[in-house]
C-alpha cells in the first residue's frame, strides 16, 4: 500500500476551492428516494468538514446510477441536497451543470464556509470514457483536488484518475480514503496471525486474481457461495443445477489447486455439505448433500452445519478477517443461515481484539439485516475497489494523486 500520501490534513483549505469526488451512489428507494443506506455519506462528511473549519469553499463531484452519458431525471442527485444540509447543518448549494460558465459563476459566487454539489458527473459520457478536455474543464472549478471516492478509484474515469493531472503538487485523499488504505494495509501488510479471508457471493472471475495472490500469504482461504461450485466442478464434483459463474477455465482452477498443494503456509477451504433446494424458492424442497455430489435438477442454495462449523471456528481463533461475498442466498430466510453464522462469528472474534474489514454491497446489506454493521472493526464503501487493492494492484484514483 502507499506510504506517505498527502491527505486533507497536509493542506490549508483557507480561500481555496476544493474540488472533492466523494462517492454519494446510495441506495435509495425508488419511489421516495429516502435513503436506506447512508454510510458513503457519512464517511465523507469529516473530510468537506475539515475544508470548512479551515475557512476554504467546497464543490462536490458525484455520481449516481447509470444514466449512460445522459440527463435523467431519475438519477438526479437533488435528492442528496436535505439529507447533506441536516448533517453539515448548513445549507447547499446546488449546480445543474458540471461544466461551463453557469457551474463558474456560481463558484465564483461561494463565500468561505459554502458547499456547491453539481449535478450527476455521468449526465456526461465523457466522465466514463476518461476524456482529457472534459477533465481539463472540470480542474479549472477548484484550486485543490481531493479524492474521497475509495468506491470507484478502481474506475479510470475522467473526475478519478485524469482532473488530478492538472492540479500539480495541489491533490491529496480525504479522510474516507485514508481509512480504507489503512485498513487494507492492517489485513494486507500489518495483519496479526491468524489471518483469514472469506470469499462468497456469485462472481469467481473477479476474485481468481485474488486467491492467486492470497496463496502464501494468509493463514486461511475460506471459499463458499456460488464461487465455491466450479472448483469443486473442477476438482470432479457434481454441483447439479447450482449457480456457475461465466468463468468456465477449469484449467485455471485446477492450476490454482495444484498451486496450493504445493505451499505450506495457506489453507484453502471449501464447504463440505451444502443445502441444495429443487427450485430458486424460499420455500422450496431442500435437503442436505456433500458439496461433491449434488443431483442434476438440484442446486445448492447455502452452505451445510457442517461447513458452518468449521468455518465459524477457524474464524473464532483468526485476529485478522476480511470478508468479501455472502455464502448462500440470504435474502431467502431459509437459505440465510451460513452468511449469519459467519457473520455472528466475525462480530464475536471483533470483540475480542480481532480486526475485521467486510466489503461488498450485499456482504454489508447481509450485516445490516442482523444489525451487525456497528460490531465490524470497518465497512468498506467499495467492494469493487477493496477487490482491486487485494489483487495487489493500486488503483487509478490512488495513482493519479501520487504521480
Amino acid at each position: 500500500m502507499i506510504e506517505n500520501i498527502k491527505t486533507v490534513s497536509d493542506l490549508n483549505f483557507k480561500n481555496k476551492i476544493a474540488l472533492v469526488r466523494v462517492d454519494f451512489n446510495v441506495p435509495v428507494n425508488n419511489q421516495s428516494y429516502k435513503i436506506i443506506d447512508d454510510t458513503r455519506i457519512l464517511y465523507s462528511i469529516p473530510t468537506i468538514q475539515k475544508i470548512i473549519s479551515d475557512s476554504g469553499k467546497v464543490v462536490l463531484m458525484s455520481h449516481f446510477g447509470r444514466p449512460k452519458g445522459k440527463y435523467s431525471k431519475i438519477y438526479s442527485l437533488r435528492f442528496i441536497i436535505s439529507y447533506l444540509s441536516k448533517k453539515l447543518k448548513i445549507p447547499i448549494k446546488f449546480s445543474e451543470t458540471c461544466i461551463g460558465k453557469a457551474v463558474e459563476k456560481k463558484i465564483s459566487e461561494l463565500k468561505n464556509g459554502e458547499i456547491l454539489l453539481l449535478e450527476n458527473i455521468r449526465f456526461y459520457k465523457e466522465e466514463e470514457e476518461g476524456n482529457e478536455n472534459f477533465a481539463f474543464k472540470l480542474s479549472k472549478l477548484g484550486d485543490i483536488y481531493v479524492n474521497d471516492a475509495f468506491g470507484v478509484s478502481h474506475r479510470s474515469h475522467a473526475s478519478i484518475s485524469i482532473v488530478p493531472k492538472f492540479f500539480g503538487e495541489k491533490k491529496c485523499i480525504g479522510f474516507l480514503m485514508k481509512k480504507e488504505i489503512q485498513s487494507l494495509k492492517k489485513v494486507l501488510e500489518k495483519g496479526r496471525a491468524p489471518i483469514t479471508i472469506l470469499l462468497g457471493g456469485a462472481k469467481i472471475s473477479s476474485k481468481i486474481a485474488i486467491i492467486e495472490n492470497m496463496i502464501n500469504l494468509v493463514d486461511y482461504l475460506l471459499i463458499g457461495g456460488a464461487m465455491s461450485y466450479p472448483f469443486i466442478k473442477a476438482q470432479g464434483g457434481k454441483v447439479g443445477n447450482s449457480l456457475v459463474d461465466e468463468y468456465n477455465d477449469l484449467k485455471v482452477l485446477k492450476k490454482i489447486i495444484e498451486q496450493y498443494k504445493k505451499q505450506k503456509k495457506t489453507k484453502i477451504l471449501f464447504p463440505k455439505d451444502v443445502i441444495i433446494a429443487d427450485s430458486f424458492k424460499n420455500y422450496a424442497q431442500t435437503k442436505i448433500v456433500s458439496i461433491h455430489s449434488i443431483p442434476d435438477g438440484w442446486m445448492g442454495l447455502d452452505i451445510g452445519p457442517t461447513s458452518i462449523k468449521n468455518f465459524c471456528e477457524i474464524i473464532n481463533y483468526s485476529r485478522t478477517i476480511l470478508w468479501n461475498g455472502p455464502l448462500g442466498v440470504f435474502e431467502f430466510q431459509n437459505f440465510s443461515s451460513g452468511t449469519t453464522s459467519i457473520a455472528k462469528s466475525i462480530v464475536k472474534s471483533t470483540e475480542h481484539g480481532a480486526f475485521s474489514l467486510v466489503g461488498g454491497g450485499d456482504t454489508i446489506a447481509a450485516l445490516k439485516i442482523k444489525k451487525y454493521e456497528n460490531k465490524i472493526s470497518y465497512l468498506s464503501t467499495g467492494g469493487g475497489a477493496m477487490l482491486e487493492s487485494l489483487k495487489n494492484k493500486m488503483l487509478p484514483g490512488i495513482k493519479a494523486i501520487i504521480s
